[in-house]
């Protein structure tokens, strides 16, 4: 019987301990627009840009040194977060949708949203959505009224033909979130307005003229098109932080964890600080904006520990691409928003796509940690649900979890094939140390972007990551057979699909 005894208690105890470890926390998922991976003193410690803010989040948790966007421009890297799929699997094979794209996201396609729900969440979005909505038409699609790709992908429809007097039939309510209070695309990129469930906070009877201080599209820039009433285009941010601030107040009162997904507006542009912001870093419009989204990251990061939420929430902090940070600003303000990477925004070139990451989780990511294991942007379906438990089989062919590193800063993951994709559809592979481009010149936004090659010259780029940063020294004639393996692996991913379990 004593026996028996000790045998009862070390199962309950073990219970206990088990369900400790289980237990769900809430997620705040925080994507940045265009920040780079210098931007940050965490990364940068010679930024122009003070972020105390966005730093503690790091310094408290978890830091990623080579982590990556699936693509180097906004609307794929959003597809692959909620998806753990790299685009290019879909009709979108470059680019981004613009103002009226079709949903890239069908309404079968399980996301982190509605994983999550099963799960016993309740989720939300709360930001810039960037992946096309189901808008209402006054006539039908065709040719002449719309920009439909080679693969029959609806990028975009002309205005005139848009319903604003009836709301959208699909969008985030349709891929997994319970809430949602978002602006369609990007905040230089029309239409500007609101919509919450799916439906117009104000009606859109107004239009801007856009507003183009520069040549290279940078600072107060965005594009003339229609506007909703009191749309006010410099607190749309704010706006944002704000409505997340209520969401979670509202939720905190439900017995069940909560999703947040917060993609940001900026620091893509326009770039708007308001006034007192201006001047509070040494990089010009570009930095304050960043400091006025610090600032705002730091007021969420205090309403979870009034509400006593801090030690249950996971925070994760990160940005959809490179930075839009051209060889003249960092010139002028003695700036390096990619580091040493080469390129920028768009380009295959790591400037494009190795972006910040940070994960911080009080008593269970340890402080002041870091992690160099490659890994891209897909990863969060599979992190979210290897924490809690769901069958690999219904994750996202391309997400690679990173549970087991946050759970041990020691861990060293077996390396891992990542893709990565530029605006102009170019393609690279990253292995390990290795990276193979297949196609010469940026495939985004530095020049030269196409490097037509000599006859029988090599189109193929090695680089040793650990070694060369900076993409200098071409190691493909100097190994051959790396070149040869990794083109193969390449191509065996991009054929690589399987259907999800529904």
């Amino acid at each position: 019987m004593r026996y028996l005894l000790i045998i009862i208690l070390l199962l309950f105890n073990y219970s206990c301990s088990n369900n400790e470890k289980v237990k769900k926390p809430n997620i705040i998922y925080i994507l940045a627009d265009d920040l780079g991976y210098g931007d940050l003193s965490v990364y940068n410690q010679n930024s122009k840009i003070s972020t105390p803010n966005i730093n503690s989040i790091g310094n408290q948790g978890m830091i990623f040194s080579d982590m990556h966007s699936t693509s180097s421009v906004c609307t794929p890297t959003r597809y692959s977060i909620l998806t753990g799929e790299y685009a290019w699997r879909t009709k979108l094979k470059e680019g981004v949708l613009w103002s009226y794209g079709e949903p890239l996201i069908p309404e079968n396609k399980k996301t982190v949203g509605s994983m999550l729900k099963k799960f016993g969440y309740t989720t939300s979005v709360i930001g810039k959505w960037h992946l096309g909505l189901g808008w209402e038409k006054k006539v039908e699609i065709s040719e002449s009224n719309a920009d439909i790709s080679d693969s029959g992908l609806i990028r975009d429809i002309n205005e005139n033909i848009i319903d604003f007097s009836k709301n959208p039939t699909f969008g985030p309510p349709q891929n997994g979130f319970d809430y949602s209070f978002i602006l369609p695309s990007s905040l230089d990129i029309p239409p500007y307005l609101y919509l919450e469930n799916n439906k117009f906070i104000k009606p859109v009877n107004n239009y801007t003229d856009g507003n183009k201080p520069n040549h290279d599209s940078s600072g107060a820039f965005w594009r003339a098109g229609p506007m909703a009433e009191d749309f006010e285009i410099d607190q749309v941010l704010p706006t944002f932080f704000d409505k997340s601030k209520k969401y979670i107040k509202r939720v905190q009162k439900e017995d069940k964890p909560f999703f947040l997904y917060l993609p940001l507006p900026g620091p893509h542009t326009p770039w708007l600080p308001l006034d007192s912001f201006r001047d509070t870093s040494e990089a010009g419009e570009y930095g304050d904006f960043v400091k006025m989204i610090d600032y705002h990251v730091g007021d969420l990061l205090d309403h979870l520990k009034s509400l006593n939420l801090e030690e249950n929430t996971m925070v994760i902090f990160t940005s959809d691409n490179g930075p839009y940070w051209w060889p003249e600003s960092i010139e002028r303000f003695n700036h390096k928003a990619a580091l040493e990477l080469k390129g920028m925004k768009g380009d295959i070139y790591d400037g494009g796509h190795r972006i910040p990451f940070m994960v911080k989780y009080p008593g269970i990511v340890k402080e002041k940690s870091t992690n160099s294991d490659v890994n891209s942007l897909a990863s969060l379906m599979g992190t979210l649900g290897e924490m809690l438990g769901e069958e690999s089989n219904n994750i996202g062919i391309d997400s690679h979890s990173f549970y087991d590193a946050l759970m041990n800063d020691n861990y060293k993951a077996e390396p891992k094939s990542i893709i990565h994709h530029s605006s102009r559809g170019f393609f690279s592979i990253r292995k390990g140390k290795w990276k193979l481009i297949e196609n010469l010149g940026s495939g985004g936004f530095s020049k030269p972007v196409f490097i037509k090659p000599n006859q029988g010259e090599n189109i193929y780029s090695l680089f040793d990551m650990d070694e060369d940063i900076s993409e200098i020294n071409n190691l493909s004639n100097k190994h051959p057979e790396i070149v040869k393996d990794l083109i193969t692996e390449m191509n065996l991913i991009k054929k690589k699909s399987f259907q999800l379990n529904p």
